[in-house]
């Protein structure tokens, strides 16, 4: 079994889905007493928010840099960021290890390819949904990806870093994604893509009229396969 790098704290809140579906899935995989073999760096995401909201990426890509090659020196044998929004420094990151990273975005792709769907919403961070980091990933797979308008940006950007970062889950904002998702929905969506790894928090595929790609369980379960090749 090869050692999972993981990258976490972005927010804690999701890092615990990711660290209970790698183990469930290796224990589902090889049965018995068997768990995965994680090793784990827990960033202070206040450091990283404070770069994010002063536009100093440089700055977060020198803390998940340094993340990585801690790992990549304990033994690691390949990084998982457990956030989408870091993603975007994934070009960077890579230059400074020599293991390979499990892009959020290709996995996503994949699992949504497998389901014959073409045209897909996006839904994440500010960054996420009006930058190319993850987009340009999904598009060079082969999908159309759609956004919400700017005001449901905001709106689903603030549910995220006000609410779901910190642990609360509303019923209000559900209702509020649940209103985004159906309007995507009328504009020729097939699917939707929870573009955050916090959004599974608030709406799973009961909540929603379109069918569900959860980036954390399709990166975390990925990662888990990863490990068994």
């Amino acid at each position: 079994m090869k050692t999972i790098g993981l990258i976490g704290g972005m927010s804690w809140e999701s890092t615990i889905t990711y660290y209970e579906i790698l183990n469930k899935e290796i224990a589902k995989a090889l049965g018995g007493f068997h768990s995965a073999k994680i090793m784990m760096y827990n960033v202070d995401f206040a450091e990283l928010e404070a770069n994010m909201s002063s536009g100093n990426w440089d700055g977060n890509a020198r803390i998940l840099s340094d993340a990585a090659k801690r790992l990549e020196g304990a033994g690691a044998d390949f990084i998982v960021i457990a956030t989408n929004t870091m993603h975007k420094l994934v070009p960077q990151i890579e230059k400074e290890i020599h293991i390979p990273i499990l892009h959020i975005a290709d996995a996503t792709a994949n699992s949504i390819k497998r389901d014959n769907i073409k045209k897909v919403a996006l839904l994440g961070t500010k960054f996420t949904m009006t930058q190319d980091f993850i987009k340009d990933r999904l598009t060079a797979a082969g999908l159309e990806v759609m956004m919400p308008d700017a005001q449901d940006i905001e709106l689903v950007n603030d549910v995220i870093f006000n609410e779901l970062c910190l642990g609360k889950i509303l019923d209000a904002s559900r209702k509020e994604y649940q209103r985004i998702i159906a309007e995507m929905k009328k504009r020729g969506a097939e699917g939707v893509i929870l573009g955050c790894t916090e959004i599974g928090m608030l709406i799973s595929a009961k909540d929603s009229v379109l069918p569900t790609y959860d980036t954390t369980i399709i990166h975390a379960t990925e990662a888990a396969k990863m490990a068994l090749e």
